[in-house]
């Protein structure tokens, strides 16, 4: 059977059957019939009449039906907008004007008088509608009203009234979401808060005393934190002699930080017979996972807190590091016995490796590049082939480079970074000497692309210090890093094994960074200028790599024209592009003035504007850098900020100089 459409019969209409009995009578009148012609003419009249009659009765009921739906239809419509279960608001986009809303929106906002010519920015203040000519459809956040939040959604629909100018209404429903509101923030309250409280200089607190007062001693801070816990309504527990583990919800946080810990403050108040002040450090983590993760982060903060010198507190949530604290003098952790450790193993992980590779920081000083000889003298001992990468064209250190270029056993040393990323195997060791940061290192795909690496550095430890590297060696209580590599070099080596270049490299380092010995100099810091002293450094070749010629001298002096006194910080802000080497020289000859705590040099480069920062005092320098996204010691500190002109530049140091100085 073929499927096919069928098409409907047709019925014939009432006009169908008229003109059929009009037919009939023309026919009966044309045969002669007059009497039945006349009959079948007043039937069709009579048919006529009642099909004009009955049409007319039809199409009243039919307008009636339609009029009845339509009312209908626009009450349920006007009825459930009225008494819709969400307030609802039309309004106009230029101005907020509300066109329309329901009873529920007037109520939510309170309004109970006049709704004439009312604007929605009145009502909600803070309400805009720049979301919806966004293309969006959920307002980005909540909006309070009447002590209740409502998550707010909406559509943009055409005005006819403009629409030649194609103007827009806004039309927003409101949703009630207060009490899962509520919940959330119950929720973020509640969350637990990991930290470790760790009393960093507690071998020096009992150093020399006897069992009773060691006693007295951890008791007395013992209490102090057990108060502050209990002002957390936290659980404490020791874990070590001078560790704590300690528990709290996250509601505390936002206390804790606007106190600035007091905890930091309160441990000073416990003092031993040999008058060292007790002091501590708090690592936390937050916002993990769960109580793994968070305890995962105290750890990392705790770490980060000692290896910056101890006595602040550190906070480590899933995105960043945040400190606190940490104005003091750095703590000494740093023991002969780790020296040696860390010696010890520094020469392993050389001897396992096929070459080695040693860097600094960007724009090299003799600090770094002392340090990096003592890692060639270690890899010459071992028998393992070394480069030194550098950038030869940006250097502070180029008379240096050039006095160790003489020697034979530095004839190939020197490498730039592209060769040595080419020549880079997987047992390539790469040791990064006077810097913590990858962002800061000689060449940052270098560091990238090695599997092995050893840090060595003197600077606090930053927010993004390299991770997971083989060994890390970070003592900020160190004068310079020559002085780490110096002890290092007194455990793996004879002192026979050191050049005298290397020798005189190294003490050109301290040197450079104690400042002639008057800042950061400990025993330990003459101990090793004794030991290079021996090993045959000569101290008036030393003295020759530290001169500066004459053209940088008189360019110092310039600089130290410009200088202004704020907050007994000396800044000079030289409108020209300066040296690097000429502006920390400025820096440092800005501290011999009397009542300078600290000096900053601020100048222009091509790519923003360089601020080199030195202290003498209590002021931490790197405190205030670490705001500007630079970092370095409490005494020497540098940022760099791009895409800013001088006085920005100028204006954003002295907020970060009056944040750190009024916090």
């Amino acid at each position: 059977m073929n499927d096919k459409s069928q098409k409907p019969t047709s019925v014939p209409g009432v006009r169908t059957y008229l003109l059929f009995l009009i037919l009939f009578a023309a026919a009966t009148l044309a045969v002669g019939q007059y009497s039945l012609a006349i009959a079948e003419g007043v039937i069709i009249l009579a048919l006529v009449i009642y099909a004009i009659v009955s049409g007319r009765r039809r199409r009243k009921d039919l307008m009636e039906y339609i009029e009845s739906i339509t009312y209908d239809t626009e009450t349920a419509k006007n009825n459930t907008l009225q008494n819709f279960p969400l307030p609802i608001a039309v309004f106009r986009l230029e101005d907020t004007s509300v066109v329309w809303a329901n009873q529920m929106f007037f109520n939510a906002c309170g309004v109970t008088g006049s709704r004439y010519e009312k604007k929605l920015q009145s009502l909600v203040p803070d309400f805009t509608g720049k979301w919806l000519l966004e293309g969006k459809t959920q307002y980005p956040g909540l909006m309070e009203v009447g002590g209740k939040k409502y998550q707010v959604n909406g559509n943009l629909v055409r005005s006819g009234r403009d629409e030649d100018n194609s103007a827009f209404m806004g039309i927003t429903y409101w949703v009630d979401v207060t009490d899962y509101d509520d919940i959330r923030l119950e929720y973020e309250r509640s969350r637990p808060v990991v930290a470790l409280v760790v009393i960093d200089n507690y071998e020096e607190l009992i150093k020399n005393q006897p069992d009773r007062e060691i006693s007295d001693l951890r008791d007395a801070v013992e209490d102090k934190i057990n108060q502050w816990s209990g002002e957390l309504n936290g659980l404490i527990k020791r874990i070590g002699r001078d560790r704590y583990l300690l528990i709290f919800e996250e509601q505390y946080m936002e206390k804790l930080i606007a106190a600035k810990f007091p905890l930091l403050e309160a441990a000073h108040t416990v003092v031993s017979p040999s008058g060292i002040h007790a002091t501590i450090s708090i690592g936390i983590g937050r916002d993990g996972a769960g109580f793994g993760e968070n305890l995962q982060f105290a750890n990392m903060s705790i770490e980060m807190a000692l290896s910056r010198g101890g006595d602040q507190a550190v906070t480590k949530n899933r995105f960043n590091f945040d400190f606190y604290g940490g104005r003091g003098s750095e703590i000494e952790t740093r023991t002969k016995v780790k020296s040696r450790v860390m010696a010890n193993a520094l020469y392993e992980l050389i001897g396992d490796s096929s070459k080695v590779y040693v860097m600094g920081h960007k724009f090299t000083d003799m600090d770094s590049v002392g340090a990096a000889s003592a890692v060639c003298c270690i890899a010459r001992k071992r028998g393992v082939k070394i480069h030194m990468v550098i950038d030869l064209d940006n250097t502070a250190a180029r008379a240096l480079v050039e006095r160790l270029r003489k020697e034979p056993e530095y004839k190939d040393v020197f490498i730039n970074p592209q060769e040595a990323i080419l020549r880079a195997d997987n047992r390539t060791l790469l040791v990064l000497v006077d810097t913590n940061r990858p962002e800061q290192a000689e060449d940052r795909a270098l560091l990238e692309a090695c599997n092995h690496v050893a840090v060595i550095d003197h600077h606090r430890r930053a927010a993004t210090y390299v991770q997971n590297a083989d060994l890390s060696f970070i003592e900020p209580y160190a004068s310079s890093v020559c002085e780490l590599m110096t002890e290092i070099l007194q455990v793996v080596v004879e002192p026979s094994d050191i050049l005298r270049c290397e020798a005189e490299a190294m003490l050109s380092g301290i040197v450079l960074d104690t400042k002639n010995f008057t800042l950061r100099t400990g025993e330990r810091t003459f101990d090793a200028a004794a030991f290079l002293r021996r090993t045959g450094a000569d101290t008036t070749e030393v003295k020759k790599l530290l001169q500066t010629d004459m053209k940088h001298t008189v360019e110092k002096y310039s600089i130290l024209q410009s200088a202004r006194l704020y907050r007994n910080i000396a800044v000079a802000a030289p409108q020209t592009p300066q040296d690097r080497i000429v502006a920390a020289q400025a820096a440092d000859e800005l501290l011999n003035v009397s009542g300078v705590d600290a000096s900053m040099v601020v100048y222009p480069t091509d790519s923003g504007v360089f601020i080199s920062a030195r202290s003498i005092g209590d002021l931490n320098v790197q405190m205030i850098m670490e705001k500007l996204g630079g970092g370095g010691n409490r005494n020497a500190a540098a940022a760099q900020l791009d895409g800013l002109e001088l006085n920005a530049a100028v204006d954003k140091l002295y907020a970060a100089v009056d944040e750190y100085l009024d916090s």
